[in-house]
């Protein structure tokens, strides 16, 4: 190890006022110029468009690093609406909702309100459903410290809260992905801390979703489930990723959602591509076809 030493270098002194009267000032407006920055401590520089391949990067890497200390291998994907709710909770905000139209019988916004609330309650078993495939996830493998395999959601609330819930309720870890959206936006609680992330770029939080994934468990959703299912739809169709299970969880209402059989006839899709996705009844169904698929293929999820 070097001595330190007794003599400062020649940059380690300013110029001598004797020699310049002006050195200190100019010196001082020449530090705090943007320039003189280090580039990690410029956000003007770092949120700039020149520098968005470096902010993509690390949108990627801050991720990816973490999930390789865990000793994540693979993950198993869940996604569905942020609106669906839990059984009471749907339950009280319909009786909240009645007590208003009773007083406005003839308010048709109101009457539109009561009518979706009706409806919430009826879909509220698909967040009790989500919660039981989130206990069967984090029961598997060889138990809440084998982070082998583990569930991956949104990070948000409704169908997403309740599979991170039912990992946590069986005390296993699980994932969830978060991005930064112009209004403020909560994680759900259920999410293990230290695999809850925050992402700029969707592309990156999508990319995160499919490197790993061995099964998309997609329940009734809205735009945000559309996308995540069609995108990875068209990844498997073109084999731009490989094949994994991909199990739509009510058919009642994904049929009634999207007519897939007018696809097919209209030409605009192959019959063959039909069989890249597959209906379950409930989160038990789901995981059973889930390990049969990977037994099929040859391809066990947990390797002795």
């Amino acid at each position: 190890m070097r001595k330190k030493r007794k003599t400062k270098l020649p940059w380690e002194k300013p110029k001598l006022e004797s020699e310049e009267p002006k050195a200190r000032e100019m010196i001082e407006r020449i530090k705090k110029s943007p320039t003189y920055r280090l580039a990690i401590e410029d956000k003007v520089f770092l949120e700039s468009d020149e520098a968005r391949g470096v902010r993509l990067e690390l949108d990627y890497m801050k991720a990816e690093l973490q999930i390789k200390r865990y000793g994540i291998e693979h993950t198993i994907v869940v996604f569905g609406s942020a609106r669906i709710i839990e059984h009471q909770t749907a339950m009280q905000k319909l009786q909240e909702i009645q007590k208003l139209v009773d007083k406005n019988p003839e308010d048709r916004q109101l009457l539109r309100e009561l009518y979706i609330a009706e409806r919430m309650v009826g879909k509220s078993i698909y967040y009790e459903d989500a919660r039981r495939f989130g206990q069967l996830v984090g029961k598997s493998g060889g138990g809440k410290d084998d982070n082998r395999v583990i569930l991956m959601t949104g990070g948000g609330p409704g169908i997403m809260e309740a599979a991170n819930r039912g990992a946590y309720d069986v005390g296993a870890k699980s994932i969830g992905l978060n991005i930064h959206l112009p209004h403020e936006q909560f994680p759900n609680p259920y999410i293990t801390p230290d695999l809850c992330f925050q992402f700029h770029y969707f592309a990156v939080r999508k990319m995160h979703f499919l490197q790993r994934a061995k099964a998309l468990v997609v329940y009734p959703g809205g735009f945000g489930t559309f996308d995540e299912l069609f995108e990875t739809l068209t990844l498997i169709q073109t084999g731009k990723t490989e094949d994994i299970p991909v199990v739509l969880v009510g058919k009642s209402y994904w049929e009634k959602a999207i007519d897939f059989d007018f696809l097919k006839d209209e030409g605009v899709i192959a019959p063959e591509d039909l069989d890249i996705f597959h209906f379950a009844d409930n989160a038990g169904d789901a995981w059973e076809h889930i390990l049969m698929w990977h037994k099929k293929a040859r391809k066990p999820l947990f390797k002795e």
